[in-house]
């Protein structure tokens, strides 16, 4: 019973900060596109359901 209030309270963490968490996830993902550009590195995205590998010169950031 104690372990499922837990499970509970945590869920509605991720629901109550959902936009701060969305918003750090995108400045994460953001902030490695650069960074993989700079270094002059490839990246592995999915575009419309299939594996593509983006040049840095690709890379929109």
């Amino acid at each position: 019973m104690e372990k499922d209030k837990k499970l509970k309270e945590s869920e509605n963490l991720f629901v109550i900060h959902s936009e701060a968490i969305t918003e750090a996830y995108r400045r994460a993902v953001r902030e490695a596109l650069l960074k993989h550009k700079q270094a002059g590195n490839s990246v592995v995205i999915a575009r419309d359901g299939k594996v593509v590998i983006l040049k840095p010169s690709e890379i929109d950031v």
